[in-house]
């Protein structure tokens, strides 16, 4: 009885074993292929193995003949998914911050489940990112998935959020009280997901790190902040935004040195206008969600960049450079004071 279930299941076992043991550079003969069904309980003969190979061609699977010496070696050709796109994937899940360690090898295992066994070698990939640090959150996988159904119910959510102590302990905001957010969309960002949502509370559209919202539940309520999303849902918002952090929209005036023009262009998109000033020199105006962690990237790119405009950015800017040389003067006056 086992044999004959074995033998209806025949197409199917023949079809994972070219999966998984052929690929280009790795082919099998129909006489090894006859003996491994074999093994498998499934018997048959070469006229009847041609006839499953058009059959499983009929259904989309690409095996290919090559003749080598006095034999015929078979192989599966093209996949769903070639190498070099697996491997892509591959680094994309080790190098995101987001994705934990467990959840990472629990992919990357699927992946290689996709080519050969051989070429499911060539994917075990270390891939090394300076200061990468994994998420702790490993129900940010579900999260998403959660978050992406009552978008697609067009369903309001609820969840605790939560923020890391000093003694790595995550304490819950807002006393523990639930946040009841319509969720518009899902943002990638300086290796973080984020829930871009209109807060139910405030009345207005913010942003929270998936991996810090806690029991997130799917409510009956219809979503709502249609107007106040599309007022803000384009490519252009985010390259307003630095760190997902909002701020006050507005039209900020630069002055950079030549080296620089790719920064701004891979920040803002070839539409920047550059004005050249002098030889080594732009200017140009960007529009912005106008916030400290705005002004500390333009603080990054150290001396090259000045804002020349609005006055108010400017004075903002002084007053955070004052603050900082202040500290900064004060460590430097205690230490002396100490000796």
């Amino acid at each position: 009885m086992a044999r004959e279930a074995n033998q209806k299941l025949k197409l199917l076992v023949l079809q994972k074993l070219l999966l998984s043991e052929t690929d280009e550079a790795h082919g099998l003969s129909a006489a090894e292929i006859i003996r491994r069904l074999a093994a498998e309980g499934i018997s048959v003969n070469r006229k009847i193995l041609y006839q499953d190979f058009e059959e499983l061609r009929t259904f989309g699977m690409d095996i290919i003949s090559e003749k080598k010496g006095r034999n015929v070696y078979y192989y599966v050709g093209a996949r769903d998914f070639e190498l070099p796109e697996l491997k892509l994937l591959v680094d994309s899940v080790q190098s995101s911050k987001f994705i934990t360690e467990k959840k990472s090898k629990e992919l990357i295992g699927k992946l290689e489940g996709l080519v050969s066994r051989y070429e499911a070698k060539q994917l075990h990939r270390q891939v090394i990112i300076s200061g990468r640090v994994k998420s702790m959150n490993e129900s940010i996988y579900y999260n998403v998935d959660k978050i992406q159904s009552a978008i697609g119910e067009d369903k309001s959510i609820r969840f605790k959020y939560f923020q890391w102590n000093i003694r790595k302990e995550p304490v819950l905001r807002h006393d523990g009280a639930w946040y009841r957010v319509s969720p518009w969309a899902l943002a990638w960002d300086d290796e973080n997901y984020y829930l871009i949502g209109f807060d139910l509370a405030d009345r207005k559209i913010k942003h929270y790190r998936v991996d810090k919202m806690l029991k997130i539940a799917v409510l009956e309520e219809k979503r709502e902040g249609k107007e106040e999303f599309e007022k803000k849902n384009s490519p252009k918002y985010s390259q307003k935004l630095f760190a997902m952090f909002g701020g006050e929209p507005g039209r900020v005036s630069l002055e950079a040195s030549a080296d620089l023009a790719g920064v701004f262009i891979d920040r803002f998109g070839k539409d920047i206008i550059m004005v050249p000033v002098g030889e080594d020199r732009f200017r140009l105006n960007v529009e912005v969600e106008i916030s400290d962690h705005f002004l500390g990237w333009i603080i990054a790119l150290g001396p090259s960049v000045t804002i020349t405009g609005p006055e108010n950015v400017k004075e903002r800017m002084k007053t955070i450079a004052a603050n900082l040389a202040a500290q900064y003067l004060q460590e430097e006056t205690d230490g002396k004071t100490d000796l």
